[in-house]
């Protein structure tokens, strides 16, 4: 796949409003917001951020892997062609 078609089809899935459910969204900012707060200030902030960044990057390419590139259905994600 093209480069640019791939980088396409991830912006589409990234603002895709079918990709996470609403709850998910907001319960994951919430949580973001809670632990800036909580650790605001101190080297233990950018030690849990580098962590989250970095568990988020490999459930990311994890579900890309299984899903063929958001071609297919895996665990939560469910691949409709109709919908981006």
């Amino acid at each position: 796949m093209a480069l640019g078609k791939t980088i396409k089809r991830e912006l589409e899935v990234a603002f895709s409003k079918h990709s996470q459910p609403i709850w998910f969204r907001v319960l994951k900012y919430i949580l973001l917001g809670g632990i800036l707060f909580l650790f605001w200030g101190t080297k233990l902030l950018w030690i849990i951020l580098l962590t989250l960044v970095a568990f988020a990057m490999l459930l990311h390419f994890w579900y890309r892997y299984k899903t063929d590139g958001w071609t297919k259905s895996y665990g939560l994600w469910k691949h409709e062609k109709d919908r981006a």
